[in-house]
């Protein structure tokens, strides 16, 4: 049962971020068992997980829908990311522990062995070190309600879709971002750690928007 719902979770995961299921798609657990070759239980099982990350709502009686973003909803969630996540970085040049710093150096090698290999499903699992990797950069600046407020604007489906439009520039501009925010963590510098992170999440923010659609995002307020 866990091996199935593993792989209804990855193949349901990976269809939302490269747009096969794009905002507002309508996903039935019957279709899906059948295109997986598995039974509708983990099938539900994965989406009840994609609904906990925030990439799948369900609307009663009538299933479960790929959540929508809008073009204002993403750039006011890397506007958001930006000033928090810069601030977080400075605060944390200077509080983070030995096992912090060692953490960040393991997350920020996997990351670099995983865009080098490039096995199946590489891009999720980066996504996955990187998610922890700005935590512990959140968890160190030590401020509960910094560390609240970035919880509600980090939104994973947004993370997942950045990496999926990910070029390979993209993909190594941004492992070089994590090697620099490294080194200005070493000298507990919080100005550079913060300058490095607001061009860090600027850079994801081009990115994803010069490699998106409105159709892929949904319609843009007005």
């Amino acid at each position: 049962m866990g091996a199935a719902v593993e792989k209804a979770y990855r193949a349901i995961r990976a269809g939302i971020a490269d747009g096969t299921y794009p905002s507002n798609a309508h996903i039935t657990a019957g279709e899906l068992a059948l295109k997986l070759g598995v039974s509708r239980t983990p099938v539900r099982e994965a989406l009840r997980r994609l609904h906990a990350e925030g990439l799948i709502n369900f609307v009663a009686n009538h299933g479960a829908y790929v959540t929508s973003w809008t073009r204002t909803d993403i750039d006011e969630v890397f506007e958001l990311r930006s000033a928090l996540e810069s601030y977080a970085a400075e605060r944390a040049a200077r509080r983070l522990s030995p096992e912090q710093l060692a953490e960040l150096n393991q997350l920020a090698r996997r990351m670099e062995q995983l865009s080098t290999r490039k096995s199946e499903g590489h891009l999720d699992r980066i996504a996955e070190a990187n998610s922890r990797f700005h935590r512990v950069i959140v968890e160190a600046a030590a401020n509960r309600r910094l560390a609240a407020m970035v919880a509600g604007v980090v939104e994973m489906p947004l993370v997942v879709r950045t990496f999926s439009v990910y070029s390979e520039k993209d993909l190594q501009r941004s492992m070089a971002h994590h090697r620099e925010l490294l080194d200005a963590f070493a000298s507990r510098d919080g100005r550079w750690a913060a300058s490095v992170m607001c061009s860090h999440i600027q850079a994801a923010h081009s990115a994803y928007t010069a490699a998106t659609t409105p159709a892929q995002v949904g319609t843009a307020a007005a």
